[in-house]
Parts: C-alpha cells; sequence; structure tokens
C-alpha cells in the first residue's frame, strides 16, 4: 500500500470507480497532471473513452476487482454508491481516497442527517420510516407536504415521492417498493446553493464559491456563480463544509448543498465526490474541481479555488442536444459533451458554462 504521506510521482495510475461523465472529467484531469487513470464500470462507461484503462466488470467479480486494485496506485470515485464489500477488498491493498467512513455516511440519508445534526448543524426534520404505521406516525409528527425518500441510491429526483396529504401515505409507501425510507419534512427556503470544498492529506481545506442551484423536475438546471447571499452567509457556508470534512478525515472535493433559510444555513445533503454543481469551476477557476480532486488524492497541494469570472452552469439534458449548433455559435460559452451514446428525455448529456460579462 503506498506512503499515505508521498505524494504520487506524475505516471502513477489512479483507479476510478464509476464510469460516467464525472469519472470522465476527472481522467481529463488527471492527464494533465502526468497521471493515467483506470476506470471500473459494471455498465456503460464514457469515460473509458478517455482514460488509459477500463475494467468493465460487475462489483461482486473478486477476481476483476483484485486485478484493478493491482494495477492501480490509489482509489477515488465517482460515484459513492459502491457496496460496501467491494470496497472493502479494495482497500485490502490500495489506499482509497475519500476514505470508506465517508462513503458509509453519504450512501445512507438517515445516516447522513443523523452525523451532520451531530456536528451541530441544521438540517431538514426527519424520522426513520421502516413501516407504514411509523410513515403515518412521522406525518402527523412533521405534517404535509413532506418528502418520503429511499435512504439509499436515491439522485436527479430518483427515489423519492412527494406527500401533500396524509392520505397519500399508503401509496407513495408502496412507491418506495420495501426499500428502507425516510420522511423529510417540509423546508421554507428562500434558495438552494452549494459549497463545493476540497481536503488535502496535509489537512489543508479550500472552498470554491457557492453556487445558486435551480433544479427542474428533480435534475439540476442551473448553477450561478455566484449566488445571491450575505458575506456573512458565504463566510459560513465554508466554514461548515470545512467542519465536515475534517470531521470525516477527508480527502478529496466534497459538494454540500445548502438551503437558505430565514434562520440561516440548513444542510440538505452531501456528496463525497466532484459534483455537478461545481462544473462551472472549469470556466471560472484556475484550477476546477476535477484537478483539485485530483491533486488531494494523489497528495499534491490544493490549488487556491480562486474565481477570477461569473458562470452560469447550465445542464444539456435529453433534447438540449438539438441546441448544440446554436451553442457552439454563442460567445463566451464552454461546451462540456459526455459522450453518451443515446439521448434520453431527462439523461444529462453534457453543459456549457456560459461566462457573465
Amino acid at each position: 500500500m503506498s506512503d499515505r504521506s508521498t505524494p504520487l510521482p506524475p505516471g502513477s495510475t489512479i483507479g476510478i470507480l464509476g464510469g460516467g461523465q464525472l469519472g470522465r472529467m476527472l481522467s481529463v484531469a488527471a492527464s494533465r497532471l502526468g497521471y493515467l487513470t483506470h476506470i471500473y464500470e459494471p455498465g456503460a462507461a464514457p469515460a473509458g473513452q478517455v482514460a488509459h484503462a477500463l475494467t468493465q466488470a460487475p462489483y461482486a467479480d473478486e477476481a476483476a476487482l483484485r486485478a484493478f486494485a493491482a494495477d492501480v496506485d490509489v482509489i477515488t470515485f465517482e460515484f459513492e454508491n459502491v457496496p460496501a464489500t467491494a470496497l472493502d477488498l479494495l482497500a485490502e491493498t490500495v489506499p482509497i481516497r475519500p476514505g470508506l467512513d465517508a462513503l458509509a455516511v453519504s450512501q445512507d440519508r438517515l445516516t447522513e442527517k443523523t452525523f451532520l445534526q451531530g456536528l451541530g448543524l441544521a438540517t431538514a426534520p426527519f424520522r426513520d420510516v421502516p413501516d407504514l404505521p411509523m410513515l403515518q406516525a412521522a406525518l402527523e409528527e412533521l405534517g404535509t407536504p413532506a418528502i418520503l425518500k429511499t435512504r439509499r441510491l436515491g439522485y436527479d429526483g430518483k427515489g423519492q415521492v412527494r406527500i401533500v396529504d396524509p392520505a397519500e401515505a399508503a401509496d407513495a409507501y408502496a412507491a418506495m417498493a420495501g426499500t428502507d425510507a425516510i420522511l423529510e419534512g417540509f423546508v421554507a427556503f428562500e434558495r438552494e446553493v452549494s459549497v463545493i470544498a476540497a481536503r488535502g492529506l496535509s489537512g489543508e481545506v479550500v472552498c470554491f464559491d457557492p453556487g445558486e442551484n435551480v433544479h427542474q423536475g428533480g435534475i439540476l438546471r442551473t448553477t450561478t456563480i455566484p449566488a445571491e447571499l450575505s458575506p456573512a452567509l458565504r463566510t459560513d457556508a465554508a466554514l461548515l463544509a470545512g467542519r465536515i470534512l475534517n470531521a470525516l478525515d477527508y480527502v478529496g472535493v466534497l459538494g454540500v448543498e445548502l438551503f437558505v433559510t430565514p434562520a440561516g444555513l440548513l444542510v440538505n445533503e452531501i456528496a463525497p465526490r466532484v459534483h455537478n454543481s461545481g462544473h462551472w469551476t472549469q470556466a471560472g477557476c484556475a484550477v476546477d474541481q476535477f484537478e483539485q480532486h485530483i491533486r488531494a488524492v494523489a497528495g499534491l497541494p490544493l490549488g487556491d479555488g480562486k474565481r477570477h469570472v461569473d458562470v452560469v452552469m447550465e445542464n444539456l439534458i435529453g433534447d438540449d442536444m438539438d441546441r448544440l449548433p446554436e451553442l457552439l455559435a454563442a460567445p463566451d460559452t464552454q461546451i462540456h459533451l459526455y459522450g453518451k451514446a443515446e439521448t434520453r428525455p431527462g439523461r444529462k448529456m453534457g453543459h456549457v458554462n456560459r461566462i457573465r460579462r
């Protein structure tokens, strides 16, 4: 196993669990710093188009996992829902950054919210709902509207049901299809923002400016930089992110989604990886979130994260690809396409960063 304190020399191989667009952009960033990348992905892997090596195998394939571990010097991930059995096997021989504690916290919404409250951070009110009677009792306590979510594997609006009337409890619970669930109470918020932060092997913490997010259909549509926040709340966001990073002894980039409320900032969720709402850094910073993550997991000094221009990031979802000729002709527009073969409704196909003059 590599010495934790020694930076990886150029030419080393970084293993990435997950082969989607985040893994693709991590691979590009790694190559700029002289590293090779090896992607491990059970399914379609657009990241494999730009990586040095690709293993397509299930996470239950022990032989493939061991061969992957033998070929890399450190492992990171673009997808946090990797089975614990696979992670435990890989961790026997190769450092995994961020560590397994961070993954364990973020993989389960109940564990995550309990952890955040334990740090003294505000979250939406929540209740564990292992069965329908507990859901009905939770609705009596928290009221409606409320959101029933799977504890694991939900993303981009998937795995959740909005409950407007307690009479909808049975149908909402049935929609969970027997998976463990959590009920979150309604939060009256002014806007959603996110802060992308990084922590290095030495414990140094660097935060990017908070961005303001707009969602449509549960999917992030735009992130605007700078967010409409007071200087005090900008400072609070950075301090809050640093508190989470240090509590997890974290190494790498972390995304923290926040609600801005009259009482201050409330943590919606954390993502132990590079994050969609941080794509603006590719146009707005000398060191973007992907290079920052590679620097951290490789043991290099972090970049300063300073923003040199205002940016609007827009996801290209489904038929947005029809706008590509128009976008290519637009000034001050940076285009990132993900190499996905099929365009489908609700599928992220790429994003654009527009510089705001």
